[in-house]
């Protein structure tokens, strides 16, 4: 099963979202997302996010906060499970990033950006909950099929 990190950066109501538009094969091609990436052997999550925010932007987290897993299971694309953080603090200078553009983004926008359905539950969570939460997201190929929150299904 794959794992992964992800982080949302938070400046003054923003986050920082990389716009997924260079990499050959990638399965969120034109799709704005957090800051991540896959777990290597041996990688604790929090070290795995430290690594790829630096890699993918230059930028040091200091604290980032371990907000939640996400389980994503899928008829098309291998499982995963995500672990989710957010920070607001950083050090550092943004650099460009080689799979795709970063940009600032207001989160009252987040929801209006070309986003996996399931991420709109998971950007929602974070705004609303300060507890660590566990989701299951059920796709049927890109489509979102299901959803379940610390255990108990959700309305989508």
């Amino acid at each position: 099963m794959k794992q992964t990190t992800l982080c949302y950066i938070e400046r003054d109501h923003r986050y920082l979202m990389l716009h997924r538009t260079r990499k050959a094969n990638d399965d969120n091609h034109d799709k704005w997302i957090g800051i991540g990436g896959h777990i290597e052997p041996g990688e604790t999550p929090l070290a795995c996010i430290r690594r790829e925010c630096l890699e993918e932007t230059g930028l040091t987290l200091p604290e980032p906060v371990y907000r939640g897993i996400v389980h994503f299971r899928s008829d098309a694309y291998p499982d995963e499970d995500m672990h989710l953080f957010t920070a607001d603090q950083f050090e550092g200078e943004l650099t460009d990033c080689d799979e795709g553009e970063l940009a600032w983004i207001d989160k009252d926008r987040l929801l209006s950006l070309t986003l996996w359905e399931g991420d709109k539950i998971f950007l929602r969570l974070l705004d609303t909950r300060r507890d660590f939460f566990e989701l299951t997201l059920r796709y049927r190929g890109e489509t979102l099929a299901g959803a379940e929150l610390d255990g108990v299904d959700m309305a989508i």
